[in-house]
């Protein structure tokens, strides 16, 4: 015993242990003396002699292999999957296991040899396709550079923003194959050629007027055709192209939304993460530039700060008195009618400039005064969008919130404050519009292309002319009054989140009315993800207070969906009118042209068709296919219920794993403790 130990440490502290001479049988010798001596090996192992029986097994598994090779072999083919370098064992054991796998290769037969062999080179193959595929990613190497510098939380905007720049790229397909490629193949010769005129200008492309308005970019443009089928006309071919646009964004950002949740769900209250994890686990191993480093040091301070800053006001909140309670209650109802009344005013204001367009945007005989009032319900909207929400930011730091639920409310006002001034807008736009307007749909589209190009310009320049200069004087003049006043920029992630999902939401909401718009929306978002990245590595300096909501994503992926249900909902009410007022709102232009809607021309399809067929949609389309589906969706559910409910025991088995593990290291200091005791009495 005292001979093995002796080689044993020499192994162990010899820097060439890769020729060690000690063999397999006693380093496996060691490794199952200690292995049976672990709490948690003793504690999954009831019976004693469950060792000596998996001995005996092993002992005569080539026995029983011969007899039943399917039964024996199964274990042993998925730890025989495995790379060596993935296996818990020493060099020897490593060396052996290498050994024996040889021995199976030769005794299995020719069919299960090339099966192996080919299961290998197609992991390989799937590796290396993939190595490819992920360095093909665009701005790999961009947003690598962004997360050493300034670390995750603006690594995860520049990584949302290239998802939509994705999401729009396969809007554009869509909408290519179902409706501009065969509007144009398929256009019929009795329309007007498409024609530059004398009277268009340069400011059509700003306004959507002229040329524009009469181009593919609107949707007047697309008229029925040569390609007039029942069931296959320009039509149908156009609301094919918008509903699978919405269906397929649907499917996208709800399946982004449930992984964000689970994630958020698995890290939430119930699996909290604790302080020692926070100091043992919380290094961003990403980071290169030694600035960043050092700064990193300051966000898990400050991380831990603000836990402590949490459990002091969890604690302080607990100990107020009936008194502090209700003049807290009262001044928190106050600046709620503030932020009320700040609402409103933005309503009424946004109102009062879409009258004011409609009235005198046309009617103005200076092109560049004319150009401001087109654009006064943009340029409104905006400047609304930009100054609320740092308002709202000062009012809840007055609310006596803690530090997380102050970010959250701010989050929640300018969720409601973007995505209802665009819902009031579009409102007033439909009220508001003439009745006797040639092409209402066309002016609706104008008003949706007209936000979207104000949103890019006002990216565009804000960086540009407000950022870049202010970053100048603060480092041209470092002490002045003005630079001391602005103050250091930094890049709140929040609100540029934010600012990306209203321009989502624009691009969704008027995409029936201009079907280009996801076009518009892909050269804006390639643009802006170069301004954004100026703005970021010239303009900004490194947040100084970790932003917790950068590690989900959820309530981004769930405004998006807000945002695609305001699309549901402004393509519902636009179409209601039209069959309730006996075709008086019915569309002069476009393929929905001479009283018909869409309805009447999914009718008339349906119509065509066979009989079973007709038969089957009018079933699909009726209340007794409610019941089924009902319970289908009852049967889907419960599935999912009973999934969640098995992988939560899964997580509480692996979590007492975990403490198991912590008592097998326990139990190893204390034996390495006793070894090295033992080997100082013996010297």
């Amino acid at each position: 015993m005292e001979a093995h130990e002796s080689v044993d440490f020499m192994r162990l502290m010899s820097e060439e242990s890769t020729v060690s001479t000690l063999s397999s049988d006693s380093c496996e010798y060691y490794q199952t003396e200690i292995f049976d001596l672990l709490p948690s090996i003793q504690a999954s192992r009831p019976e004693q002699n469950r060792h000596d029986f998996s001995e005996e097994t092993n002992q005569g598994g080539r026995e029983a292999g011969e007899k039943s090779g399917q039964l024996s072999r199964g274990p042993r083919d998925k730890t025989s999957m495995q790379p060596l370098r993935n296996l818990a064992m020493c060099i020897q054991g490593k060396r052996g296991a290498k050994e024996r796998r040889k021995l199976e290769v030769n005794d299995i037969n020719f069919w299960e040899s090339w099966r192996k062999s080919q299961s290998t080179n197609r992991k390989r193959v799937r590796e290396q396709i993939k190595e490819a595929l992920s360095g093909l990613v665009p701005w790999q190497h961009t947003l690598r550079t962004i997360e050493g510098k300034f670390g995750v939380g603006v690594k995860s905007y520049f990584v949302f923003l290239r998802y939509l720049i994705y999401l729009n790229l396969l809007h554009c397909v869509l909408i290519g194959g179902f409706i501009v490629g065969p509007s144009i193949f398929y256009r019929s010769d009795k329309y007007e050629p498409l024609t530059y005129n004398e009277r268009d200008s340069a400011l059509n492309f700003f306004l959507g007027t002229g040329y524009v308005n009469r181009s593919l970019v609107f949707y007047g443009f697309y008229t029925r055709g040569s390609l007039d089928l029942k069931c296959l006309n320009t039509p149908l071919l156009y609301l094919a192209g918008i509903f699978s646009v919405i269906f397929l964004s649907l499917i996208l950002v709800v399946r982004r939304t449930t992984v964000g949740y689970k994630h958020t769900w698995m890290l939430g209250k119930r699996y909290s993460m604790n302080v020692s994890y926070k100091i043992f686990c919380g290094w961003d191993f990403t980071i290169q530039d030694p600035t960043a480093a050092a700064l990193k040091h300051g966000f898990i301070r400050n991380d831990l700060k603000l836990f402590l800053e949490e459990q002091s006001f969890s604690l302080r909140a607990a100990q107020r008195t009936l008194r502090e309670k209700v003049r807290l209650y009262l001044l928190r109802i106050i600046l709620n009618l503030i932020t009320i009344s700040l609402l409103g005013g933005a309503f009424y204001l946004i109102y009062f400039a879409t009258q004011t367009s409609l009235k005198k945007g046309n009617s103005q005989p200076h092109w560049l005064v004319s150009l401001l009032f087109q654009y006064l319900p943009p340029i409104t909207i905006t400047f609304v969008n930009l100054v609320l929400p740092h308002i709202f930011r000062k009012i809840s730091s007055f609310e006596d919130y803690s530090f997380t639920m102050q970010v959250n409310v701010t989050l929640l006002r300018s969720i409601f404050l973007k995505l209802a001034s665009l819902g009031i807008y579009l409102f007033f736009v439909f009220t508001t519009t003439e009745q006797d307007a040639k092409c209402k749909e066309n002016q609706f589209g104008r008003e949706m292309y007209k936000l979207s190009i104000f949103n890019f310009l006002a990216t565009f320049f804000s960086v540009f002319f407000f950022n870049y200069p202010r970053k100048l004087v603060q480092e041209t003049y470092p002490r002045s009054l003005l630079a001391r006043i602005s103050g250091k920029q930094r890049f709140l992630i929040p609100f540029n989140v934010l600012d990306l999902v209203y321009s989502q939401t624009v691009s969704w909401v008027g995409v029936y009315y201009c079907p280009l718009l996801p076009v518009i929306g892909i050269v804006s978002l390639v643009v802006t993800f170069y301004v954004k990245k100026f703005s970021v590595m010239r303009c900004c300096v490194p947040e100084q207070r970790m932003f917790r909501g950068s590690s989900s994503s959820v309530l981004f992926h769930f405004m998006l969906l807000l945002g695609l249900f305001m699309c549901a909902a402004t393509l519902g009410f636009n179409h209601y009118p039209l069959q309730s007022t006996e075709g008086r709102n019915a569309s002069s232009c476009g393929p929905f042209r001479n009283e018909q809607t869409m309805f009447n021309v999914t009718g008339d399809c349906v119509k065509s068709l066979p009989s079973p067929a007709q038969t089957t949609i009018r079933y699909l389309t009726s209340e007794a296919f409610a019941l089924p589906l009902i319970l289908a969706e009852i049967i889907f559910l419960t599935s999912y219920v009973s999934r969640r409910r098995a992988n939560q025991r899964a997580i509480e088995r692996l979590k007492d794993m975990l403490v198991m593990s912590s008592s097998d290291k326990r139990f190893l200091v204390k034996q390495h403790a006793t070894m090295l005791r033992q080997r100082n009495k013996q010297h």
